[in-house]
């Protein structure tokens, strides 16, 4: 068999594969059977990894991109009429785009304030999560999108296909670099075809989708050396979800002063709509760092390595957690001024900014791994891969109230993140793009 029909018959019955657990995925929800749901989820992640495995095997050859593109619009699809499962975000999202188009500041109140009682319905405000203490946490990129995608309707169908919307930009504007790298354009199934974006964009509508899309034109325009739209397109990135600011410097050009001038002037103008709440802006951020355990150092994962090693009463955490935020500060400036003369560097850079982000931060929401994954597109680092498929495994805790599980999980997921990478390290002495 021609090598090329053979990498696409193995690509449709991966694809085939990956759409029939979806169904099943869809009926164990129905269920709610969460257990066996996640087993799915895990099935296709490793379907996944074999997808990803054929694309960058020259021996299948290239130009299944038609396919690829189809089976990712239909693993969508069939995702967009359920309602959702693994988070609740799409409901505060509706919540502050109505609250807009009743023309008031969404930092203002909280979704319990009497002040906002004329909006309330049976359908989005009972399903709010932390209605009752918790302004708005989204920026304002953020919060200006929700405004004009609610002006349409206040569905959560048509919030989830908004994302969806998104997504396909992101794929647009990957596939048009992969083009400029002289890459085959198959490798953008790294990013279609990944269960986490598919069941947590498609599945429950998470808006970092929309930061994706702005981080995938922040990376072309870097390739076209368009400093000015770099600058604007990762601001509004940055605007939408706070993490696509730390590949700022691996998208800088020393010495240019029109993209970080770009990215300020992005960041006053967006802001200046909300501004009359003050420093109220900042929303639910500050809150949202003291209940998650940014603080306390409870959600870091290699505090609590130490913690088990030396004892809690032994563990200065707020040194220790300055120590994390240290890393990558350090590793920005190695990735600034580095010498290289490699058109390519920057997408380096960028994949080792996000993949210390995710080793240091150690997310306990699965789509927070998701942005990472454009930029694998073109260094398709296989240890982050994998951390992306066995992301599912943190919904199994009950965060809270079982930290020696929390702690378990974590530990399933980056001590085979660890090996991997020392492997990949000692094989590749760097990370470097394939092809």
């Amino acid at each position: 068999m021609h090598p090329g029909r053979k990498g696409r018959v193995l690509l449709l019955l991966v694809g085939g594969a990956l759409l029939a657990l979806n169904l099943v995925g869809l009926h164990f929800q129905t269920k709610d059977n969460f257990p066996w749901f996640v087993g799915v989820a895990l099935a296709q992640g490793i379907l996944y990894l074999v997808a990803v495995w054929i694309v960058l095997q020259e021996r299948f050859g290239n130009g299944h991109l038609a396919l690829i593109l189809s089976f990712a619009a239909v693993l969508r699809l069939s995702l967009l009429f359920a309602p959702p499962y693994l988070s609740t975000d799409i409901y505060r999202y509706i919540w502050d785009g109505r609250v807009q188009g009743a023309g008031i500041n969404p930092y203002r109140y909280v979704p319990d304030s009497e002040a906002l009682a004329g909006l309330r319905d049976e359908v989005i405000y009972p399903s709010i999560n932390r209605a009752d203490y918790a302004p708005t946490i989204y920026p304002p990129v953020a919060e200006a999108i929700l405004f004009g995608i609610t002006r349409v309707s206040e569905s959560v169908t048509w919030m989830k296909l908004a994302m969806i919307a998104f997504e396909g930009v992101a794929v647009w504007m990957l596939v048009k670099l992969l083009v400029l790298f002289e890459l085959p354009t198959d490798r953008v199934l790294i990013y279609a075809w990944n269960p986490l974006v598919l069941w947590e964009f498609s599945g429950s509508g998470h808006l970092d989708a929309i930061a994706i899309a702005f981080l995938a034109a922040a990376l072309w325009a870097r390739k076209r050396d368009v400093a000015v739209l770099v600058g604007v397109t990762l601001a509004c990135a940055t605007l939408v979800k706070v993490y696509p600011i730390l590949i700022f410097p691996a998208l800088y050009r020393r010495w240019d002063w029109k993209m970080p001038a770009a990215f300020a002037g992005t960041v006053v103008l967006a802001y200046a709509p909300y501004l009359s709440v003050g420093w109220g802006v900042l929303g639910f951020l500050p809150g949202y760092l003291r209940e998650e355990g940014f603080q306390s150092g409870d959600r870091f994962y290699l505090v609590n390595v130490v913690r088990a090693a030396l004892g809690e009463a032994d563990l200065d955490v707020s040194r220790y957690v300055s120590l994390l935020a240290v890393v990558p500060i350090a590793l920005g400036l190695y990735v600034l001024f580095r010498k290289t003369t490699s058109e390519s560097s920057f997408l380096q850079g960028a994949t080792l900014m996000g993949v210390a982000f995710c080793a240091v931060l150690s997310p306990q929401y699965p789509w927070y791994f998701a942005w990472v994954l454009p930029l694998l597109c073109f260094v398709p680092f296989w240890p982050m891969l994998v951390v992306t498929v066995c992301s599912f495994l943190i919904y199994g805790p009950s965060f809270g109230e079982a930290p020696e599980m929390i702690f378990a999980v974590n530990t399933l997921i980056y001590v085979p993140f660890a090996l991997l990478s020392i492997y990949y390290w000692i094989a590749t002495h760097k990370l470097q793009p394939a092809g």
